[in-house]
């Protein structure tokens, strides 16, 4: 985004604005790509995934870090309400745009599972896709690998 891109202008590093489903750059450009908790917000994800792909060269690297589903169910339950009542009530509180956390919440509901992710990922072309769960599973770290 426009306004990361802002923020991070003090970094040294080379910085481009672009959109995740037709990425500006060639066909197996770089070893490793990566997505934080952006996913959720690309209206069409698995067109972002392959865009990866594309310019991910053969035996790099695909990670995704990304709010995910808790497997114990009684964590879940009890997370799944903080996140859909206790924080919009308290983002009304303390924040300037509490609507931008109704959104997180109801988008992180909405998100596919950790295995159901998975299956996206892989059907977007990327090979052995794995996670690892973070934090009970609220967050889970997704990989997968481009074959050459």
């Amino acid at each position: 985004s426009q306004g990361m891109l802002a923020a991070g202008r003090r970094r040294n590093v080379p910085m481009v604005a672009g959109d995740a489903m037709a990425l500006p750059f060639a066909d197996d450009s770089f070893d490793a790509v990566t997505i934080s908790y952006g996913l959720r917000n690309v209206s069409d994800p698995d067109l972002a995934l392959r865009e990866m792909l594309r310019v991910t060269k053969p035996g790099g690297r695909l990670v995704v870090a990304e709010f995910s589903t808790p497997t114990f169910a009684p964590f879940r339950t009890v997370y799944m309400e903080y996140l859909m009542k206790a924080l919009p009530k308290l983002a009304t509180t303390v924040s300037s745009n509490p609507d931008a956390y109704v959104y997180l919440a109801e988008s992180i509901r909405a998100w596919p599972t950790q295995p159901q992710l998975a299956m996206r990922i892989a059907d977007a072309g990327w090979s052995s896709v794995r996670w690892r769960n973070l934090t009970g599973g609220i967050v889970a770290l997704h990989r997968g690998y481009k074959l050459g």
